[in-house]
């Protein structure tokens, strides 16, 4: 086997493995997946046109009663899979606001959406002809152009699907191109670069075999020179391939890397949110449950799941504040800097102490009183920020043992003891 039959395989595989990943959400997602039912249906005409273009099955199907079939085949869902990234295109940049100017790349992808229909129509009928009149199948070929090269009739045949393939990508490349420079998150504009990249290449390798192609009929090539371009053209076709899954894949990678970071969020807060949720069983919407079914409720989206625990945790170390001793946040911040003498572990381990001491205040059955002064506020820049620090705490929460609580709010409530009956600070609990 060559390198180039073994590229063939990997490439087959890759694409497959996309078409099979992005399929789930292309046919049973919401609304926003479905629209990208067209691009899944390219990554799986892709896949099936590249199986037609390896080895064993190239010669199966070559050597079959109807010879060089896997030429034909290969063509068929190529270009259905091309019809199906054009329908994309126009899914995703033929929409507009019906007032106003409409914008160049939406006017080009109406009038895609005009003619590519048709074109690719009317292009697998003509393939479908020419396959079987002109094209001379008398002895069954390995690599067809330069198998054929000279040959009117083959000539003719993929000149047809390298315009009607040529166009195409011409189509997309113009379309990401300008979805490139729009682009604000660094991981669509790498995927979008890469894309156009493949269909920068797709229009180069259409282009040079039509005119290789044509070349020939005019001179006759010698066979290691037709070998060698064919062989170096479909390596470059391989590349292509490679861009255009991998660039495809990288928002869809992206989007999962950010769903796993939320997962593994929801494991480390579980703990501390469901013990507050314990505490004031009032506050969640329903009572808590295991970790595992948490993150089975597949009606909650884990984004808002993992933004109602903050809030939810917010909430409860909100009323943890009327439980816990005035002299709390200093006995925590003290406790803390025993703990670490890292400074950025501080805080976290401060919060983490207070709310420990604060649950056990509360599990004491203490009356409800003033509000506590709570440990130093912070301010998060975001929500993930939020969701950050309070994993940290959370990390915290399950380092420290139950004497170390114990000792934590004796401290504050000797403190609170010292203090003098005029002074403001709040009274024992």
């Amino acid at each position: 086997m060559s390198t180039l039959d073994l590229a063939g395989y990997l490439v087959a595989v890759l694409m497959t493995a996309v078409a099979l990943w992005r399929m789930p959400a292309a046919l049973w997602g919401d609304e926003e997946d479905r629209r990208r039912r067209a691009l899944w249906g390219c990554y799986a005409g892709f896949a099936a046109a590249l199986w037609t273009k390896t080895e064993f099955v190239r010669t199966t199907l070559n050597d079959s009663p109807v010879t060089d079939l896997a030429v034909l085949i290969k063509h068929y869902t190529a270009t259905i899979a091309i019809l199906a990234i054009l329908s994309y295109i126009v899914a995703i940049y033929g929409r507009y606001p019906d007032r106003g100017a409409v914008p160049r790349h939406v006017r080009f992808a109406r009038l895609v959406q005009r003619v590519a229909a048709k074109a690719s129509v009317a292009t697998l009928i003509l393939l479908t002809v020419l396959f079987f009149t002109v094209v001379d199948r008398s002895v069954p070929s390995d690599r067809f152009v330069s198998d054929h090269a000279g040959q009117p009739g083959a000539t003719l045949y993929m000149t047809v699907f390298y315009v009607y393939l040529g166009a195409a990508s011409a189509v997309c490349a113009y379309q990401w191109k300008l979805a490139t420079a729009d682009a604000t998150a660094r991981h669509l504009r790498v995927g979008l670069s890469m894309m156009t990249a493949a269909m920068f290449i797709g229009v180069a390798y259409t282009a040079s075999r039509t005119l290789f192609m044509w070349v020939s009929v005019v001179e006759q090539p010698s066979v290691e020179f037709a070998d060698t371009f064919d062989k170096v053209t479909e390596a470059g076709q391989v590349l292509l391939f490679v861009l255009f899954a991998v660039g495809a894949s990288l928002p869809a990678f992206s989007t999962g890397l950010r769903r796993a970071r939320l997962w593994r969020a929801q494991a480390r807060l579980h703990p501390l949110w469901r013990e507050l949720m314990t505490a004031f069983p009032e506050q969640p919407f329903a009572p808590p449950a295991s970790l595992l079914r948490e993150v089975t409720r597949f009606d909650t989206p884990a984004d808002l799941r993992v933004d109602r625990w903050s809030a939810d945790i917010a909430d409860a170390v909100e009323k943890l504040r009327h439980y816990a001793p005035g002299h709390l946040a200093d006995a925590a911040r003290t406790a803390a800097a025993e703990d670490t003498a890292d400074p950025d572990e501080r805080g976290p381990r401060t919060d983490a102490h207070w709310i420990r001491a604060a649950l056990a205040a509360h599990a004491e059955g203490v009356p409800a009183g003033a509000a506590a002064p709570a440990t130093d506020p912070r301010q998060a820049e975001d929500q993930e920020g939020e969701v950050a620090w309070l994993v940290r705490v959370a990390a915290a929460c399950r380092t420290i043992p139950a004497a170390r609580t114990t000792a934590v709010l004796a401290a504050a409530r000797a403190g609170e003891a010292a203090v003098t009956p005029n002074s403001p600070e709040q009274p024992t609990r």
